[in-house]
């Protein structure tokens, strides 16, 4: 095996924390490479953020047509073309992964395809058609994902039984699907099956669904996942799913212990997912693992000097955007070691479900559990004038003020495109806001976002449209 090239950092794995610490190496004059076993973009952009939002886009225009009448608008039949739905979004991805691989180029970044491994301190191999090759590296970064978790009795047999790759290219719409998980992939899928007429029951173990979202969020999305006519079990335990030969028959018990015996066309798996801290080579070098993840410091560098791990290999909460921030933070500790650490783990979460999700910061149950004394201010968008006009007034804004400092510890929203809108409170958060900042703001009219303001005021009881 002949050795190559030697390199400043080689980043395994190309996701949306992979291509951004090569970008951000290449930035700061570091000569970077990026080993890739599939396509540009990981899983985020091929399989998961990417064309799932694309599809869910489908379903709510798919939705508002068939509320069309209430604006005054008549349309004599809507036409579904299943096959083009899901091209689209395989489109879409494939448009994301180019531009990705511009990027790379762009910013002078080697891309090596083939399957990349961690063969002792600074050096990597790289396995393809082409043999297997060994790299030298000062830096090495480690952004590989994860996979969707696979357990005995609820194995995904990729036909019958899914996981989130396969639940996003069906070749026809499923009559009834059975959805084993209620966190945010799981209520996604429940979302955009149920708005294209599929009978969708999502089954949980924990006693609500969104068991991460604030309480008083999790149990609005579920009256309003009900009220869309979406079958939700809490509190329930599934023992098996087995394929037959017309679908699925699923084994479970409910909140009563009761025994169920269902059948249901298709079952999709979003039941978590486990990082992908195998085959690349841990075990030649020293790094720490725990609970299946690798641990790392501020800087995300491992227990080996020079290895760093981000993404969804460090754990929780498993977001691209989180990922991202990991690769800027690792690279820019490579470029200037006597950097200081401010590793900012205040990071939003979204749902992109009807109604949408967002949050950020603490939830009411978390700021009690750690005796936080608090003032709560909630504000419902049926007193939003833009949100009534848009036909959409479904949903509240809640925020989460320190009582005795005024600090803004967190902030929980229901409705529509409150995944744009809590970018608002991640800045403030970010700059340290106060109940004082906020209430100066000054929020353009008409918006959903003026119901950011109203919520804030409601903590201090100075709401002016409730």
């Amino acid at each position: 095996m002949a050795e190559n090239k030697s390199y400043d950092v080689i980043i395994i794995g190309s996701g949306p924390g992979g291509y951004v610490a090569a970008i951000r190496a290449s930035q700061l004059g570091l000569k970077a490479a990026v080993i890739e076993k599939d396509k540009l973009g990981g899983i985020c952009l091929n399989w998961g953020c990417i064309p799932t939002k694309a599809l869910l886009r489908a379903s709510e225009i798919n939705h508002i047509l068939s509320e069309i009448n209430d604006f005054g608008i008549n349309l004599k039949s809507v036409n579904i073309d299943w096959k083009k739905l899901v091209l689209r979004s395989r489109e879409v991805s494939d448009q994301l992964s180019k531009g990705v691989d511009y990027l790379l180029k762009k910013n002078n970044v080697d891309i090596m395809y083939g399957e990349g491994k961690i063969a002792g301190k600074g050096r990597v191999t790289v396995k393809n058609m082409d043999g297997e090759s060994l790299y030298t590296a000062s830096n090495i970064i480690l952004a590989t994902g994860a996979r969707p978790k696979n357990i005995e009795g609820l194995k995904h047999d990729g036909k019958f039984i899914w996981s989130y790759k396969e639940a996003m290219i069906p070749k026809e719409k499923p009559e009834s699907i059975l959805i084993v998980g209620a966190g945010a992939i799981g209520i996604e899928f429940a979302s955009f099956y149920s708005d294209f007429g599929t009978e969708v029951t999502v089954i949980e173990s924990q006693d609500r669904i969104l068991p991460a979202e604030d309480k008083e969020i999790s149990e609005f999305a579920k009256k309003s996942l009900l009220a869309s006519k979406i079958n939700i079990l809490n509190s329930a335990i599934i023992n098996k799913i087995k394929s037959t030969k017309e679908g699925v028959l699923a084994d479970f018990l409910d909140e009563n212990g009761n025994k169920h015996l269902k059948k249901y066309s298709k079952a999709i798996m979003a039941i978590g997912i486990d990082a992908n801290i195998e085959n690349i080579g841990i075990e030649t070098v020293n790094i720490k693992i725990e609970n299946g993840k690798i641990l790392t410091d501020n800087f995300n560098q491992t227990s080996e000097k020079g290895i760093f791990a981000i993404g969804d290999l460090t754990g929780a909460p498993w977001l691209a955007h989180k990922a991202s921030h990991e690769a800027v933070n690792a690279v820019n500790f490579i470029h200037n070691p006597k950097i200081k650490a401010k590793h900012n783990k205040i990071i939003p979460g979204c749902t992109y479900s009807r109604p949408q999700i967002a949050s950020i910061g603490v939830t009411e149950e978390q700021a009690i559990e750690k005796k936080i004394k608090i003032k709560v201010g909630k504000f419902p968008l049926l007193g939003n004038g833009k949100a009534i006009a848009l036909g959409n007034s479904d949903g509240f804004i809640k925020t989460i003020f320190n009582f005795d400092t005024g600090e803004l510890i967190g902030a929980h929203m229901i409705g529509p495109e409150v995944t744009e809108l809590i970018s608002t409170y991640c800045v403030a958060m970010q700059l340290e806001a106060t109940e004082l900042d906020l209430f100066n703001t000054i929020f353009p009219h008409p918006t959903v976002s003026e119901s950011i303001h109203e919520s804030v005021l409601d903590a201090y009881d100075r709401a002016l449209h409730i």
